[in-house]
């Protein structure tokens, strides 16, 4: 689990029809050569942003607050890592995704819960 190659890329992804102002930040997350890309849900200014970083320059208290986020969302991802090494999963970039996006959490449904209660009951 530990040997998969890992890589994170704060990028800008301009929309079809872009003419002018800001761009919306996408996050590739890539195991093992595979993929996935999800927006950060924040947004910047092409002339601001340093895509070898992966982050924004400048000084303004508001490029310091997106890029604190993106460090934030970074440690996230690490985390989010660390927690399927942890419980033995197999580590992928839609693994990764699914813990950041909640997908992983799957509440009980109904029937499950019936089916439980009448397991213990019958014991």
């Amino acid at each position: 689990m530990l040997d998969k190659s890992f890589g994170l890329l704060f990028y800008l992804k301009k929309p079809r029809n872009y003419v002018k102002g800001d761009v919306p930040i996408y996050l590739r997350i890539t195991v093992d050569g595979t993929p996935k890309e999800l927006s950060v849900k924040r947004s910047c200014d092409p002339a601001r942003w340093n895509p070898s970083a992966g982050r924004a320059s400048g000084t303004k208290e508001n490029v310091k607050a997106l890029n604190s986020y993106l460090d934030t969302y970074q440690a996230r991802v690490f985390e989010a890592k660390r927690k399927l090494v942890e419980d033995h999963q197999l580590v992928t970039a839609t693994a990764i995704k699914d813990v950041l996006m909640g997908a992983d959490q799957r509440g009980k449904m109904i029937i499950k819960i019936f089916e439980d209660y009448n397991a213990d009951e019958k014991c």
